[in-house]
């Protein structure tokens, strides 16, 4: 007769904000780990962030089973764990499913099989790689699993293969929408940097744009079924570079902030975007997108629309160019401003308009 306890599936829990879903970024445990009460378990990216979530009690992880790189909804069980030795009696099936009054899982003690012998480091480059570490005979020591045995076996295909994940995953579902839904228009005119602190920039132009957007309220606005909602907020997203990909924290209430109010928390999000640890509010509602990529911005691109926004202003490379001034030819530190906008919401005069104006304050200084 066999002694029966009592496993716990622990599912994916509501983490706020509306969510529904999160992507399984990365495991902290393997199965067979012995774990605590609040011990980190996974990482799961939501909406360009990445949440911790820790473990409800202290256990083995008998069974995980999402793999890293799966997008799962809310309910969905990610893990199960109970007591080392157990097995479990029926097989959980990783769909959603809501709690219910059902029996709970029973399980058996006897000797678990043979894992997988490797280490974190080998485990993450067979995910990065979507290699089976099941499918790979491991050359080292007691059979385990060697970085060269995970490169020799993905060494055969044509050319490395990157799985589409986190925010990669979600810059290329966002990108992918900008281009059905928005025709989008761009405008590019000079301006006259000479003078100006490129450190801030950005911050400059942000508070530039507050100052001009309520001349020109379908620039703050977007489309929600058969209307356009002309928003009576300057919450404004700023473009960040991060290891991961491109993110658009938010500023808020930037008519209320003054340049260096501005400047002390565009640094704040950026920093916190490069570590990692922005919050999924920081990243939500933003009425309107400035972005800059500095020395790297080129002479002109063409940014995409931030949607559901209808524009984005971009600031472009700055350096010294000829230009004639009162009949003289001189040098000046001149850099393109750009609005790429929605041609459903914006008229390509507005547009302009809007973009001079907010070239005039920024050369005001």
């Amino acid at each position: 007769m066999y002694d029966t306890e009592v496993a716990d599936e622990f599912r994916l829990p509501d983490l706020g904000e509306g969510l529904t879903e999160g992507e399984v970024a990365r495991w902290l445990v393997a199965e067979g780990d012995r774990v605590e009460e609040d011990q980190p378990l996974v990482e799961i990216q939501t909406d360009k962030t990445t949440v911790e979530i820790p473990s409800p009690h202290a256990g083995t992880v008998l069974k995980i089973l999402v793999d890293e790189g799966k997008v799962v909804p809310v309910g969905t069980v990610l893990v199960v764990i109970g007591e080392e030795g157990e097995q479990l009696l029926r097989s959980v099936q990783p769909a959603a499913a809501e709690p219910t009054d059902a029996p709970v899982v029973a399980i058996v003690r006897e000797q678990p099989p043979a894992a997988v012998r490797a280490t974190p480091a080998v485990r993450k480059l067979a995910s990065d790689l979507g290699v089976d570490l099941g499918a790979v005979a491991g050359s080292g020591p007691d059979g385990r699993v060697t970085e060269a045995d995970v490169r020799a076996a993905v060494a055969s295909p044509e050319g490395r293969r990157m799985p589409i994940r986190g925010v990669r995953r979600l810059i290329v579902e966002h990108t992918a929408r900008t281009q059905r839904e928005v025709p989008a228009v761009t405008f590019v005119e000079e301006c006259d940097f000479t003078g100006v602190d490129l450190r801030s920039v950005v911050a400059r132009a942000l508070h530039a744009v507050t100052a001009s957007l309520p001349a020109f309220p379908e620039l703050n606005a977007r489309i929600e079924g058969d209307e356009i909602v002309l928003l009576d907020r300057y919450d404004l997203g700023v473009a960040v570079q991060t290891d991961e990909g491109l993110v658009v924290p938010v500023v808020r209430g930037c008519d209320a902030l003054t340049v260096g109010e501005i400047q002390a928390e565009v640094e704040r999000l950026a920093d916190s975007a490069r570590a990692g640890r922005l919050a999924p509010h920081e990243l939500r509602d933003s009425t309107f997108t400035v972005t800059s990529a500095g020395h790297f911005g080129g002479i002109v691109v063409t940014p995409l629309v931030n949607y559901p926004e209808v524009a984005i202003l971009g600031i472009h490379r700055v350096a010294p160019r000829p230009v004639v001034r009162d009949g003289q030819v001189v040098v000046r530190e001149m850099g393109n401003v750009s609005v790429t906008f929605d041609h459903r919401v914006v008229d390509g005069l507005r547009a302009a308009q809007f973009c001079l104006d907010v070239i005039a304050r920024l050369q005001a200084g």
